[in-house]
């Protein structure tokens, strides 16, 4: 089968910096899906790790965490899909991606796709929804099921338009949170405001005289998901007493926790590929809460995020895409589909 990969951490104006491999079609054992794609997207985990590293690999890495597929065999323990089944996922951090004809996938980390979206759209959904849903729900221990007691309630989404701002913009309206989300320009602040958001803030201004020019000393909850390095002070200010925080971006330098002594404030990271990552026995609830995420999908409760297309999957246009996520001003997500 065909796939697209490096050998070399390279920028991606460098011819090199993908290339095209033949590779043996893998066989699915145990609880595996294989998955002949349809749709892909690239994420800033793709650029990050593609360009960030040194030296030549042994083997060409394969990257890719979203995608949209038709399940074309099964391993033996396989109980959740049939062959023939269009599912959708993000898949392993430590496996092959999706920037292959066909992937290797535990059916554990699977969702049964949306019936009304295009493969497209499909296709950019399932890493920042499924960021979004672990952040909002899982981390935070916000209960969509309550909006009324939601309703009393603020979250500080920081970079509401991006890929996992977009969604998480969405779900939290649906869970019926009040939704301050920080974008920097008129086309960012019509789009968060069309995903949910009551009010808006500029986070290229300081936060704390934004949110405070709203009306609020302190926030309920806050979404970091952008620059915690630079937001840091601002977070540990405007978290209201025993609130809680979630950051999905890395710091470079250490975070002061002790900022959040005197407030009894928690801090939660989120890693979406954390389940995978450890084989965690709660691993299947990728897997039902992307389901819950199609329905959504399908009942025009939620919407899709997916903004830019390309067609189809090949080195000129994942190139393209990695590209323009590189710049740091996509508007949603970018979908790569071979439909």
């Amino acid at each position: 089968m065909n796939a697209i990969g490096f050998t070399q951490h390279l920028p991606i104006s460098n011819p090199d910096s993908f290339q095209t491999f033949q590779l043996e079609m893998p066989k699915p054992t145990g609880h595996d899906l294989l998955v002949k794609i349809i749709a892909t997207s690239v994420n800033p985990v793709d650029v990050q790790v593609r360009g960030h590293g040194q030296g030549t690999l042994k083997q060409p890495k394969v990257i890719g965490w979203d995608a949209y597929g038709e399940v074309t065999d099964v391993g033996s323990d396989v109980s959740l899909f049939d062959v023939g089944d269009k599912v959708f996922y993000a898949g392993s951090f430590i496996r092959a991606g999706s920037d292959s004809d066909y992937q290797l996938v535990d059916e554990r980390l699977v969702g049964h796709a949306p019936k009304k979206l295009t493969a497209a759209q499909i296709g950019g959904m399932p890493l920042t929804s499924l960021t979004a849903w672990e952040a909002l729900f899982e981390r935070l221990h916000i209960d969509p099921e309550q909006p009324k007691e939601n309703a009393k309630q603020t979250l500080l989404i920081i970079n509401g338009s991006g890929g996992v701002g977009s969604i998480a913009t969405q779900l939290a309206h649906m869970a019926g949170l009040n939704v301050i989300a920080s974008a920097s320009r008129p086309e960012t602040v019509k789009w968060v405001k069309q995903n949910g958001a009551d009010q808006t803030v500029n986070h290229h201004r300081n936060l704390v005289t934004e949110v405070r020019k709203l009306g609020y000393h302190y926030v309920d909850y806050i979404l970091n998901l952008n620059d915690l390095d630079g937001h840091w002070h601002e977070i540990a200010e405007l978290i209201k007493p025993a609130g809680k925080i979630c950051a999905i971006t890395e710091n470079k330098r250490g975070i002061d926790l002790q900022q959040l002594t005197k407030k009894c404030a928690s801090f939660h990271w989120e890693w979406m590929y954390s389940k995978s990552y450890y084989h965690t026995n709660d691993m299947i609830t990728q897997h039902e809460i992307l389901d819950k995420v199609a329905n959504l999908l399908d009942q025009g409760i939620i919407h899709p995020t997916v903004t830019k297309t390309l067609h189809p999957i090949s080195l000129a246009t994942l190139k393209q895409a990695h590209q323009a996520v590189e710049t740091g001003h996509m508007i949603g997500k970018i979908a790569i589909s071979n439909q």
